[in-house]
């Protein structure tokens, strides 16, 4: 029988708090067992596998990701929107390093998957904001994958402590956001 008031939710978010704890390649079911004050095989009463975990911690941080950028770009556009975007994606994984790194990579379960629909509208986001700067569609998915490869690196780096060399963190991150800003802006326009 399940611990009382223990659920599968319960689980995934101590697990990725744990992850963002120890760091993700750390996660594994003794500690998260130990965390939660039951042994760990009562922890398969609740997941069917530490995959399990893993895919339930990438669906909650997508969903928490989606929100936290719905937020940020709420009634902007443009300049606004990408740097709304920006700065709520970098926050949101610096703040949240092991269940972010939980979302790259991880498979689909299927069209109802809850981290294929978090992720569709986190994309449909980035979509709203190229738009907003006239991007056609043709360029529409290279300049998706510019948008995402240089907001993840950038955070990822930053979550890590990769940029040691200087203080000056905060002003290349808003030059990268003048920067990026332009180029689109000068893609829409050509």
């Amino acid at each position: 029988m399940p611990r009382a008031g223990l659920s599968k939710t319960e689980v995934v978010a101590a697990g990725a708090q744990l992850a963002d704890e120890l760091g993700y390649p750390n996660l594994a079911m003794s500690p998260l067992a130990q965390r939660l004050g039951v042994r760990t095989p009562s922890l398969y009463k609740h997941i069917a596998s530490l995959a399990d975990l893993q895919h339930g911690i990438a669906a909650l941080a997508m969903a928490e990701l989606d929100r936290t950028l719905r937020d940020a770009m709420h009634g902007r556009s443009g300049s606004a929107a990408l740097a709304a975007f920006a700065n709520a994606f970098r926050k949101y994984v610096v703040e949240h390093p092991g269940r972010y790194t939980a979302t790259v990579g991880a498979t689909f379960a299927g069209p109802e998957d809850p981290l294929l629909q978090s992720s569709s509208r986190v994309m449909d986001s980035m979509r709203a904001v190229l738009q907003g700067y006239g991007i056609p569609e043709t360029q529409m998915v290279h300049a998706i994958r510019t948008l995402r490869c240089t907001f993840h690196g950038y955070a990822t780096l930053q979550a890590s402590d990769g940029f040691q060399w200087s203080d000056d963190a905060e002003d290349s991150f808003d030059w990268m956001i003048s920067f990026l800003d332009r180029g689109l802006t000068e893609i829409a326009h050509t």
